[in-house]
């Protein structure tokens, strides 16, 4: 067997994390949003894909819910001094993954620079860029447009979510590592893990080719709502949503991913008096509290896509 997830952001972390303790070593390929990617003081930063990273390798600061656990910061201490940029925080544990990112792009691609880390520390599963080609989520905002770090942490999400674009999608192509996963004739299930749908997954269904794949799937594809009782449990999912004259519920969930899926899991909260007619809903604890919860959801959503599977005509 073999599966496929697609993540970005702290809640796709945890679930990818928890997809790497229940599949088997080889079988798990995890394609990554990069449409966050930046070049910050000459480095190039991919905080999706270092979420993910850092996850699957037991450094990840799960207090902060991003960048390594224990980390020091005299960099940004220093920069402050001097006058530097000072808005995105770059610890000096993590410093070190830029820095290296950005040299090895000088002769190689994403894709193998993020294969040549996860290895390096020891990752198992497959941690693939969505595409090595750039492509960068702009937001339009009541402020005017700005690009994806901009909006998310310079501005701290304050300014009105309106519109999001991505620049460079339409020339871009899928990752060699995300279309062998979609290709793999042992591929059983395709997971959208609880990333921001707007901000996270759509810049993975931006990607020429993706979506209509999906659409295609011959092996069930189940998604993870983001939402408990009507908030994300991080991030600005539910005031985007909000903003958007959506209603932050499951079946916002549902229509946004209609077409592409097969099931949604929901937490308990939000299972009572909702259902969506030919969509297959489960409903369980979604939160994520520890390591161990994430492997215990992570085996629900393998065995919800497995239950598809047996049920297909």
């Amino acid at each position: 067997m073999s599966v496929l997830a697609l993540a970005g952001g702290v809640g796709g972390a945890k679930l990818a994390n928890g997809l790497a303790g229940v599949v088997p070593l080889g079988a798990l390929s995890i394609a990554v949003n990069t449409g966050d990617d930046f070049v910050h003081m000459g480095l190039h930063i991919s905080p999706d894909i270092d979420s993910v990273t850092y996850a699957l390798a037991g450094m990840n600061d799960s207090v902060r819910g991003w960048g390594v656990a224990d980390e020091s910061w005299a960099f940004m201490d220093a920069t402050r001094r001097l006058g530097g940029e000072s808005w995105f925080n770059l610890g000096d544990r993590d410093l070190a993954t830029h820095v290296l990112r950005t040299a090895l792009l000088r002769e190689g691609t994403l894709s193998s620079v993020t294969a040549d880390i996860a290895a390096r520390l020891g990752i198992g599963p497959a941690i693939v860029p969505m595409s090595d080609d750039p492509v960068r989520s702009m937001i339009d905002t009541d402020q005017g447009e700005m690009a994806f770090q901009d909006y998310f942490v310079r501005h701290q999400c304050g300014p009105r979510f309106q519109s999001i674009r991505f620049d460079g999608a339409a020339a871009a192509r899928p990752s060699a590592g995300l279309l062998a996963a979609l290709d793999d004739p042992a591929l059983e299930a395709i997971i959208l893990c609880p990333s921001n749908p707007i901000l996270s997954i759509d810049p993975i269904l931006a990607v020429p080719g993706v979506r209509d794949r999906l659409a295609a799937r011959r092996v069930p594809c189940v998604a993870l709502s983001p939402f408990i009782a009507g908030q994300a449990v991080k991030g600005p999912a539910a005031k985007i949503m909000t903003e958007l004259g959506l209603p932050t519920t499951p079946a916002t969930i549902a229509r946004h991913y209609d077409g592409l899926i097969d099931g949604l899991m929901v937490d308990a909260a939000d299972a009572q008096g909702w259902s969506d007619d030919g969509l297959a809903v489960r409903s369980a604890d979604i939160l994520m509290r520890n390591a161990d919860q994430q492997r215990a959801l992570a085996a629900q959503m393998i065995d919800f896509a497995a239950a598809l599977r047996r049920a297909a005509p």
